[in-house]
C-alpha cells in the first residue's frame, strides 16, 4: 500500500521502492494539476472531444461515458485519460 500525504495525498517513496521516479513523476503530476486548479466547465456531462491535456472539469449529476458515476469529482485528462 502506497502511503501519501494527508493534505494532497502525493505519494510517498517508500524505503528500497523500485522505480521511485514513477512515484515522484506522480507527485509532480498531482502538484501541477491541483495546486492552482481551475476549471474550465462545470455543466459538461461527458468527456469533450478534442480536450487539451491538462483540461480539468467539475462533473456534474447525470454524466456519461467515462465520467458515470463520477459526480461532484473533478476530471483532468493526463496522458489521454480521464
Amino acid at each position: 500500500m502506497t502511503e501519501t500525504s494527508r493534505r494532497f495525498s502525493l505519494p510517498h517513496i517508500q524505503p528500497a521502492q523500485a522505480q521511485k521516479h514513477v512515484t515522484h513523476n506522480e507527485a509532480i503530476a498531482a502538484i501541477d494539476t491541483y495546486l492552482h486548479l481551475s476549471v474550465l466547465d462545470d455543466g459538461t456531462t461527458a468527456p469533450p472531444f478534442g480536450a487539451l491535456e491538462g483540461d480539468a472539469y467539475l462533473v456534474p449529476t447525470g454524466a456519461t461515458g467515462e465520467w458515470a458515476g463520477k459526480a461532484d469529482q473533478i476530471a483532468v485528462l493526463e496522458t489521454g485519460v480521464w
